[in-house]
């Protein structure tokens, strides 16, 4: 039997997610990307990633063995957890993910924090935003200095939320010659 070029983004929840965010999701990224999209948890347990003196999960870790796992139909992973993550450098990232490469993270436990004030609907466009830039990363897209475009550097949920839910023209061709180039 042959397979096929993959073709398919995964949503993989990790941990208690709600059964409906990682549709959403998936649906969302079918739209943005083009691509196939399933909802396929990967990893049952994010525990080796965790440092006690953060009390918080090492997203490149996780970033690693997501990439280990993913299926023979899968172009990206896009995982998403309720777990806080970070990367040494910062206290916090919203997510991570690998450039060009195959796997990203996002967490929503910053990005639902304060959506009293800003009521359901924002949280849940934030979660679709950091999980579009994080993709656009794998998708080999680097930060833009457009503060409307989804890629644009987001350090506090105020840039999270100024930001639009589209690539800046740049963005947009950029992207679209880099998945031309996957032949897909």
């Amino acid at each position: 039997m042959s397979w096929g070029k993959p073709d398919t983004i995964l949503v993989s929840p990790v941990g208690e997610i709600a059964p409906w965010i990682s549709l959403a999701l998936a649906e969302k990224m079918a739209g943005f990307f083009g691509f196939k999209t399933r909802v396929a948890p990967l990893l049952d347990d994010i525990s080796f990633a965790f440092d006690p003196d953060r009390n918080q999960y090492h997203s490149t870790r996780i970033l690693t063995e997501l990439a280990a796992c993913c299926p023979r139909d899968g172009l990206k992973i896009l995982a998403v957890t309720r777990e806080d993550l970070f990367i040494p450098i910062l206290t916090h990232v919203y997510g991570e993910a690998q450039l060009g490469g195959t796997a990203c993270i996002i967490s929503i436990s910053r990005l639902i924090s304060g959506v009293d004030m800003g009521g359901p609907d924002q949280g849940a466009g934030r979660i679709v935003k950091e999980a579009v830039h994080e993709l656009g990363h794998c998708f080999d897209l680097r930060h833009c200095e457009d503060v409307h475009c989804i890629m644009h550097y987001c350090r506090k949920l105020e840039d999270v939320d100024r930001k639009s839910y589209h690539f800046c023209r740049y963005c947009t061709i950029f992207l679209s010659d880099n998945i031309k180039a996957l032949g897909i």
